[in-house]
C-alpha cells in the first residue's frame, strides 16, 4: 500500500483526509438529527448552543494544538505569523464543552443535552481517523516504531504503531459497551415524555373542578421540598441525565492519555504532551461530575424509599 491512499471516483483524486472529514462532519450531524431527543428548546436557544459548541471546538482545537511546541508556537508568533495549520480532537471536544456550558448559561437553559452527542462523536471521529490512516505520514498521527504484527510501514521504510487504527478498534468497543446507557438515556426521554402527558392531562382535568375540591386534595397531598419532588417521581428509573455523555468523555480522554505514549510528538511537560495534559483535566473534570452523579443517585434513592416509608 503506498501512502497517501487518493479515493478516485470518476475522473476525480480526492484526498483521503480531505474526504473523510467531510464524511466524519457530514454524518455525524445526519446522526444527530437522527438520533437526538425533542427537548422543546426553542430555536434561539438551540442556535445559540450550536454556536457556543461550534466556535468553542474550533478555538480549543487550535490553541491545544499551539502547545505541541512551545517554543515553535512561540518563535512563529514572535515573528509575527499565524499558525493557521493544525488542530486536535482532544482540544475541540474540550474547547466544544467550555462552549456549549457557556452558551447555555447564557442562554439560560439548565438541562443537559451532551447525550445527544455521544454517538455522533464517536462515529463521526472513527470515521475521521480512516481518513488519517490512509493518509499515512503527512498526517502526524502514527505511532512510534513497532516490531508487532500490527506494524504498518506508511512509506519510511518503519514499521510504526497504527495508532488511528487502534483509535477506531477502540471506539467501536467503546460504542458497544455504551449501548445499554444510551438505551437507559432514550427509556429516560420516553418515561420524561409520558410524565409530561400525564401532568397536563391531570392539570386539564381540573380544570373543571370546582376550586373547593381542588384546595381539598391539595392539602391530602404529601408536603415535599423542592429537591426530594423530582425523587418522589423520577421517571428516569434511575438514569442521571448527561451521564452518557460523561462515559463516553471519561473512556476516549483516557484512552488518549495511553496511547499518546506511542506517538512520536514532543513530550516537553514532565515527559508528557500537549494532549496529555488536556486529557488530564478533561479525566479530573468528568471524574468529578461521575462521582457527583453517583452521589446525587443514591441521595435519591434513599429519599425516596424513606418517602414510600412516611
Amino acid at each position: 500500500m503506498e501512502f497517501p491512499v487518493y479515493i478516485h471516483v470518476g475522473s476525480l483524486r480526492i484526498h483521503p483526509h480531505v474526504l473523510f472529514e467531510a464524511l466524519s462532519y457530514f454524518i455525524g450531524f445526519r446522526i444527530y438529527l437522527w438520533t437526538r431527543r425533542p427537548s422543546g428548546m426553542s430555536k434561539l436557544v438551540s442556535l445559540q448552543i450550536l454556536a457556543g459548541t461550534i466556535l468553542g471546538a474550533a478555538i480549543g482545537s487550535k490553541v491545544l494544538f499551539w502547545f505541541e511546541d512551545p517554543a515553535a508556537t512561540w518563535a512563529a508568533f514572535s515573528q509575527g505569523h499565524v499558525l493557521w495549520g493544525g488542530k486536535t480532537i482532544v482540544g475541540g471536544l474540550l474547547g466544544g464543552l467550555i462552549g456549549v456550558e457557556l452558551a447555555k448559561k447564557w442562554a439560560g437553559w439548565k438541562s443537559s443535552t451532551g447525550d445527544d452527542f455521544a454517538y455522533p462523536l464517536l462515529i463521526g471521529i472513527a470515521i475521521g481517523r480512516i481518513g488519517c490512516f490512509l493518509t499515512g505520514l503527512d498526517d502526524h498521527t502514527y505511532g512510534t516504531a513497532t516490531t508487532l504484527f500490527t506494524g504498518v510501514d506508511f512509506g519510511d521504510g518503519i514499521m510504526r504503531h497504527p495508532t488511528q487504527l487502534y483509535e477506531m478498534a477502540f471506539l467501536i468497543v467503546l460504542g458497544i459497551v455504551l449501548y445499554p446507557l444510551y438505551r437507559q438515556s432514550r427509556a429516560s426521554w420516553k418515561k420524561e415524555a409520558a410524565a409530561v402527558k400525564v401532568t397536563e392531562s391531570s392539570a386539564s382535568s381540573t380544570v373543571t373542578t370546582s376550586p373547593a375540591i381542588v384546595n381539598e386534595a391539595a392539602t391530602q397531598q404529601p408536603k415535599v421540598s423542592p429537591d426530594q419532588a423530582p425523587l418522589q417521581n423520577d421517571p428516569a428509573g434511575g438514569y442521571v441525565s448527561g451521564r452518557l455523555f460523561q462515559w463516553f468523555m471519561f473512556g476516549y480522554l483516557g484512552f488518549r492519555l495511553l496511547i499518546e505514549f506511542i506517538k512520536p510528538t514532543l513530550h516537553p511537560y514532565w515527559g508528557l504532551n500537549n494532549i496529555q495534559l488536556a486529557c488530564i483535566a478533561g479525566l479530573l473534570y468528568y471524574g468529578w461530575l461521575l462521582l457527583k452523579g453517583r452521589g446525587d443517585l443514591l441521595r435519591r434513592q434513599t429519599t425516596s424509599a424513606d418517602i414510600a416509608k412516611s
